[in-house]
C-alpha cells in the first residue's frame, strides 16, 4: 500500500445509518449499549416491546402469473404487530423485490423496474426498483399477504430461482427510539425442487465488520437485497455508471486509488432525489489485493478466484480496455470472459503470477518471506538512574537465528511510567543493531538512563525489519520490509508491583478494517508499542514548520479520535510526519457511526469515570490546552466550541474534571446512554 494510504488511514465512505435491533426485556444493557432500548424501563420495554422480526412464510403464483406472498410481523417475543401501527407500538412499512436467476448467470435479473429519466441529459434507464401498484390484505395478527403489482412473464422459466426480497421498518420515533429494521429472501423454483443457485459473493458479517450496520436507501440493511436490485440491467442514466454490485462496490470501495479517478475523473454516482455521490476520496482502510476483506472463501464462496469477467476484474482495474486489448495482458483483446480463467487459474505456482490469488498478493505478506519474530527475554539494571540491560532474541519463522548487524531497522523504546508514558517527555528510542550476542540473542545496554525521579512500572519495546527481496532476477523481483512483530516488556523501578498499561483499544479491532495495520515503514504494529511514543506531552513541533501554526497533538486518544472523525470534524486536523511532510485528515469518511465506541475501545475502557493518575495532554491547537485526560477523549469527537465551553465549565481548578457526575456509569447522561441509537 502506498505511504500516503497508510498514513492517512482513511477509511471508506458509505452512508451508514442507525439500525435498531430486537430488544427484549432481560437484555443487559452492557451488551447493548448502543441500542436506545436498551436504557427503557421494565414497563416501558413491557409496552413497546422494540424490536422487529419479519418472516416469509409462503408464495403462490395465479393461473394469471400474479405472485402473492405471505409475511407475518411480530415483535422480538412472537407478540404480532399490525402493519398501521394503531393497534400496536409503532408503523410498520414493507417493500418488495421480485427476481429471478437466468440459467448458468449467477446474477439477478429483476422483474419489478422502473423508468428512471434523468433531468440533467434526459436519458432514459431501466432500474430494478421495488413493486409498485400491488397491494395487503391482514390474514391474522401479524400475518398479512402482499399482492405484487408486477406480474410474471408468460415465458418465464419455471425451472430457475426465483427470489423475493423484502424489507421492512418499524417506526419507534414517538417513542423516542431508533427504527427497527428486518429483511428477508425467499428462493424457491416456481416448478418445484430444490434451489440450486444462488448468489453468495460476501456476506453481511463481512460488510458489517467495518461498517457496522449497513442501512442504505433509509431501510435496506442486508447484502441478500442489495444484490436482486443492483445488478447489470441497473443503470444511472444522469452518469452513465452502471450500479450493479459487482462493479460499483469495487470501484466504491478502490476510491481515490482507481485509476480512473488517479487519472483525473471522478468517480460519482447520482442517486435518489438527485443526490450526487462522490467516492473519489474514499481510501480503503486495508490494502486493496485483500479481496477476503469482502469475499466469502470456503465452497461457498471462492467466486472472485475461480470465475475472473471483465465486469468484476475491470471495476477494480478500469484502465483496462478488453476491447482493444490496451493495459491487459500482453496487449491481448477480450472479446468474452470464455477465457478469462485460462490465465487467471484460482492460484499459480509463485507469487505475484497471473493467477488470481498470485496477482493479488500483498509484498509484505508473501509466505516466501523468512520472517522475523522478537523476544525480550530480561531486562535489568532497572532502578532510576541506571542504563537498562535488554537481553533480547531474533529469529526468523523457523525459528531460525537471524544476524541483526546491517539489518534495515533495529531499535529498543523505553517510555514510562505505564500510567500515561511521559515522565521522560518522550520516549527514548536506540539503535540496537550493534548489540554484542551470537545464536540470535543479543544484549543491549541503554545509553540513556532512567530518570532520577522515575517511579512505578516502566516499558521496553522493541521495533524492527528486514529488507528482502523476492523473486530475485525475474521481472516481477521486488524488495519489501520483512518486519516483526513489536514485543512490551514492563518492569518496576522502584520495587512496586509490575503494573502493564491499562488496555484501551487493541490491535485486533484495529485489524477487522485494516486487516494488518501497521505504520513507520511497517515497524510498528502493536498498539502497546504505539502507545510509548503517542503520548500526552507528545506534538508534531520537531517536524510542523513555524509558518504552519500551533504544533498538532500526537497523543494517541486525541490523535486517532481526530483521525477516525475525518469529515465530520469540525475543525482542521493535519499532522506533520517524518521528511516533514503535512498530511491531512479532513477528508477521511469512517464507514460506521463514530458512537460506536466498542468498534475500537475493549473492557468498557470508554466510560467514565477514568483511571488515576492519568495525564492531561498537551494540546496547542486544540481549544483547550492542557486538555485533562476526559476532555482531551472527548473533545477530540466534539470538537465544536460549545462543546468545549462545556467541558471548560466542569473543571475545577483544584478538583479537576467533573466529567463522572454526569457521564460516569449508571448516571442520567452516561457515556454509553448518550452514545446509544
Amino acid at each position: 500500500m502506498e505511504a500516503r494510504t497508510k498514513a492517512k488511514l482513511a477509511l471508506l465512505g458509505i452512508t451508514v445509518l442507525a439500525s435498531g435491533v430486537a430488544v427484549t426485556q432481560t437484555l443487559p444493557r452492557s451488551s447493548a449499549q448502543k441500542i436506545k432500548a436498551a436504557f427503557l424501563s421494565p414497563a416501558e420495554v413491557d409496552f413497546i416491546r422494540p424490536g422487529l422480526v419479519f418472516d416469509i412464510l409462503s408464495v403462490t403464483i395465479d393461473a394469471d402469473n400474479t405472485v402473492r406472498y405471505r409475511f407475518r410481523i411480530t415483535d422480538p417475543r412472537g407478540v404480532p404487530l399490525e402493519r398501521e401501527g394503531n393497534a400496536t407500538p409503532g408503523p410498520v412499512s414493507v417493500s418488495q423485490v421480485l427476481a429471478y436467476i437466468p440459467k448458468g448467470t449467477g446474477i439477478y435479473t429483476s422483474y419489478t423496474t422502473r423508468t428512471q429519466v434523468s433531468p440533467i441529459n434526459g436519458q432514459r434507464a431501466i432500474q430494478a426498483s421495488a413493486d409498485t401498484g400491488g397491494a395487503y390484505t391482514k390474514i391474522s395478527d401479524g400475518v398479512y399477504e402482499y399482492r405484487f403489482g408486477t406480474k410474471l412473464p408468460a415465458d418465464y422459466d419455471k425451472t430457475a430461482t426465483h427470489t423475493i426480497a423484502a424489507w421492512s421498518s418499524r417506526n419507534l420515533s414517538e417513542f423516542s427510539l431508533s427504527t427497527n429494521y428486518a429483511a428477508k429472501t425467499y428462493n424457491w423454483v416456481p416448478a418445484g425442487g430444490t434451489v440450486t443457485e444462488t448468489r453468495h459473493i460476501t456476506s453481511n458479517e463481512k460488510c458489517n465488520s467495518c461498517h457496522g450496520q449497513v442501512v442504505a436507501h433509509g431501510s435496506r440493511t442486508t447484502v441478500e437485497l442489495c444484490v436482486v436490485c443492483h445488478t447489470p440491467q441497473t443503470t444511472d442514466p444522469d452518469t452513465g455508471r452502471s450500479v450493479d454490485m459487482t462493479e460499483m462496490v469495487h470501484k466504491i470501495h478502490r476510491g481515490s486509488s482507481l485509476p480512473s479517478v488517479v487519472a483525473g475523473n471522478p468517480y460519482v454516482i447520482i442517486g435518489n432525489q438527485q443526490s450526487v455521490h462522490d467516492f473519489s476520496s474514499v481510501v480503503f482502510p486495508a490494502d486493496v489485493r485483500n479481496c477476503t476483506s469482502c469475499h466469502l472463501e470456503g465452497t461457498a464462496g471462492n467466486q472472485h478466484l475461480t470465475n475472473p469477467s471483465r465486469r468484476a476484474c475491470g471495476s477494480c482495474h478500469d484502465d483496462v480496455n478488453f476491447a482493444s486489448g490496451q493495459g491487459h495482458a500482453n496487449g491481448l483483446p477480450q472479446v468474452s470472459d470464455a477465457q478469462c480463467s485460462r490465465c487467471h487459474v484460482p492460484t499459480g505456482e509463485i507469487d505475484f503470477d497471473a493467477s488470481v490469488s498470485g496477482s493479488h498478493v500483498i509484498p509484505e505478506h508473501s509466505s516466501s518471506l523468512p520472517g522475523m519474530k522478537f523476544q525480550i527475554l530480561d531486562v535489568r539494571n532497572t532502578a532510576p538512574g541506571q542504563r537498562p540491560v535488554v537481553t533480547f532474541k531474533v529469529t526468523d519463522k523457523t525459528g531460525a537465528p537471524v544476524t541483526i548487524a546491517g539489518i534495515g531497522r533495529l531499535a529498543l523504546v523505553m517510555a514510562g511510567p505505564t500510567a500515561d508514558h511521559v515522565d521522560n517527555d518522550t520516549a527514548i528510542t536506540e539503535d540496537a543493531r550493534n548489540a554484542p550476542g551470537s545464536d540470535g540473542t543479543y544484549t543491549y545496554t541503554f545509553t540513556a538512563a532512567i530518570p532520577a525521579k522515575a517511579m512505578h512500572t516502566w516499558a521496553v519495546g522493541i521495533e524492527g525489519y528486514r529488507n528482502q527481496t523476492l523473486l530475485p532476477g525475474t521481472v516481477v523481483s521486488r524488495t519489501v520490509r520483512d518486519a516483526g512483530k513489536n514485543v512490551v516488556s514492563y518492569f518496576a523501578v522502584d520495587g512496586e508491583t509490575v503494573t502493564p498499561r491499562r488496555q484501551v483499544v487493541s490491535i485486533d479491532k484495529c485489524n477487522v478494517c485494516h486487516s494488518s495495520l501497521s505504520l513507520h515503514g511497517g515497524s510498528r504494529n502493536q498498539i502497546e508499542q504505539c502507545v510509548l511514543c503517542h503520548n500526552p506531552t507528545a506534538t508534531d513541533v520537531a517536524r510542523r514548520p513555524a509558518t504552519a501554526g500551533a504544533p498538532e497533538s500526537v497523543n494517541f486518544k486525541e490523535m486517532i479520535h481526530r483521525i477516525h472523525s475525518g469529515e465530520e470534524n469540525s475543525r482542521e486536523i493535519s499532522i506533520y510526519g517524518f521528511g516533514g511532510t503535512a498530511i491531512g485528515f479532513n477528508e477521511v469518511r469512517y464507514p460506521r457511526s463514530r458512537s460506536e465506541c466498542g468498534a475500537c475501545h475493549v473492557n468498557g475502557s470508554e466510560q467514565l469515570p477514568l483511571p488515576e493518575k492519568l495525564m492531561s495532554t498537551n494540546d496547542p491547537r486544540g481549544l483547550l490546552n492542557p486538555a485533562p485526560p476526559a476532555t482531551g477523549a472527548c473533545l477530540s469527537c466534539h470538537s465544536a466550541t460549545w462543546s468545549a465551553a462545556h467541558a471548560d465549565s466542569n473543571i475545577s481548578p483544584r478538583l479537576g474534571e467533573s466529567c463522572a457526575a454526569c457521564h460516569g456509569s449508571g448516571a442520567q447522561f452516561a457515556v454509553d446512554k448518550v452514545h446509544a441509537r
